[in-house]
């Protein structure tokens, strides 16, 4: 019986000759001894006698060996090992023809471990992770191959295209007539106290805050075009301060708008007062359920 178990056994035919009767008999007659198919490589696979025969070709009549090859399909996965580029197959795993796991999404994670196996080349485009699914780099449950806004803190609620969701804004407004010395732009000590307090709270909960606006304003005293350039000039400097303390300058955006926007009526004392300030405007993303 011809031993074909783990072998890649191919019938002693090549290019439609068989074996010839006269080819057999020659052979049979060196003590009837009994030879069979090839392998893979094309040579004879020994069936527990020492000696083989090549399969004839017109050119190429039958005659003895005494060594016999005999390649083995070693993870039984239906591709002998001398042609399997992708040996120890697990039992089971469908393969191609190079004997490695088929991987129809084409993601480079065999369909068998693949929990994501018909992934477009859009999804795949970004990289896919060990499961074989879309990467999603920051863990917002939006994939990189769709995520606008990557590397969204931990924590943070995010739309569809993976951006922050601004679900407050906490304003601070600096009264300038304590924060400035009058009609300067520089930062009393009174000032840098408060800016303290501030950027110590925005430090504790910086994954959370999408951007610091500084905008300053001022009363109608004076010319428009001057009132804003120190409305400008104060914002500038309570945005530089907070930077020095570590709040991170591309978070802050500063602005002056001059006497544009009072808060009170510039004709009273008390209402210029009120006018002559500077907001704080933090916008804070909600946080993820």
């Amino acid at each position: 019986m011809f031993e074909q178990s783990g072998r890649n056994i191919l019938l002693g035919v090549l290019g439609g000759v068989l074996l010839s009767s006269v080819s057999l008999a020659a052979v049979a007659q060196d003590e009837r001894k009994t030879y069979h198919l090839l392998d893979s490589k094309g040579e004879p696979v020994l069936d527990g006698k020492k000696e083989c025969v090549d399969t004839p070709t017109p050119n190429t009549p039958a005659k003895l060996f005494e060594k016999c090859g005999d390649i083995l399909d070693s993870d039984g996965d239906g591709v002998p090992d001398d042609r399997d580029k992708c040996p120890g197959t697990p039992k089971g795993v469908k393969v191609d023809a190079d004997g490695c796991p088929i991987d129809t999404d084409g993601d480079g994670v065999p369909d068998y471990r693949d929990k994501c196996p018909n992934n477009s080349p859009l999804e795949i485009s970004k990289g896919v992770d060990a499961d074989g699914c879309p990467l999603d780099s920051d863990g917002d449950g939006v994939p990189d191959y769709r995520d606008k806004c990557p590397g969204t803190p931990k924590g943070v609620k995010v739309d569809a295209d993976g951006c922050g969701v601004v679900d407050r804004v906490v304003q601070e407004i600096l009264g300038s007539d304590i924060t400035f010395g009058f009609n300067r732009a520089d930062l009393t000590p009174q000032g840098n106290a408060t800016l303290d307090r501030i950027a110590s709270e925005i430090l504790g909960q910086i994954d959370f805050v999408k951007d610091v606006k500084v905008v300053g304003h001022t009363d109608s005293v004076g010319s428009d075009k001057y009132n804003q350039t120190l409305s400008e000039r104060r914002a500038a400097s309570v945005a530089n301060y907070l930077i020095s303390k570590g709040v991170p300058a591309d978070k802050i955006l500063r602005e002056g708008r001059g006497e544009r926007e009072p808060i009170a009526t510039n004709a009273t004392a008390a209402g210029r007062a009120q006018n002559r300030r500077v907001e704080i405007n933090i916008s804070m993303y909600g946080a993820a359920n």
